[in-house]
């Protein structure tokens, strides 16, 4: 397998945050963000073997790197006493538990608008000239919303694995759905912005 130059700053950059975030939440015995790791793990060695098939390019590429980073920086760092995940960077409502915008929100938003770009570089081979797009674009939506739904089943099993997890209630659930949808949204005016520039 042959990695290109620009690839390997990628790999560090993500051997790097990963390794750090490692230590630091064995040291502070945050055992719900080692389950992250894994799995951020497991998806790293997935794309590493697999990125001469995919071709991903380097916007999926740091995409993803950036959206593990903040995962990780979210769960460990802190402001103000409280996670960063929790920091809010606007505050454009404040109703009980129904507060946006935090941080968490912008991670969902942005990691689940990379993933609908994932998956439309995963569907590309099979797309042709007669591909009706008004139909593709919805189901790459769905793709990222259902993706979304996946990473809510991962947070519910920290929930029921460990005894103390910074994973919300009912509304924050239904907060991150929100903004997953919102990102595969944005994913896919990219993806539509792109194809018509020949990216």
């Amino acid at each position: 397998m042959k990695i290109k130059n620009g690839e390997w700053f990628v790999i560090i950059f993500n051997v790097l945050y990963i390794l750090a975030f490692l230590l630091y939440y064995l040291s502070i015995k945050n055992y719900e963000f080692l389950w992250y790791i894994a799995i951020i793990l497991f998806f790293f060695f997935l794309i590493l073997f697999t990125i001469r098939k995919t071709n991903f390019d380097y916007l999926v590429l740091w995409g993803l790197s950036l959206w593990g980073f903040m995962h990780m920086a979210g769960g460990g760092l802190i402001v103000n006493g409280r996670t960063l995940y929790k920091f809010i960077l606007l505050p454009v409502i404040q109703s009980g538990e129904i507060v946006v915008l935090k941080f968490d929100q912008f991670v969902h938003f942005f990691g689940f608008g990379v993933v609908t770009i994932v998956a439309y570089y995963l569907l590309s081979p099979y797309l042709g000239k007669n591909t009706n797009w008004k139909v593709v674009y919805p189901l790459l939506i769905l793709i990222g919303m259902g993706a979304g739904v996946l990473n809510e089943l991962a947070e519910f099993a920290a929930v029921v694995t460990f005894p103390e997890t910074g994973v919300g209630g009912y509304a924050n659930t239904l907060l991150d759905l929100i903004f997953n949808a919102i990102g595969a949204i944005a994913g896919v005016i990219v993806i539509h912005f792109r194809r018509k520039h020949g990216g």
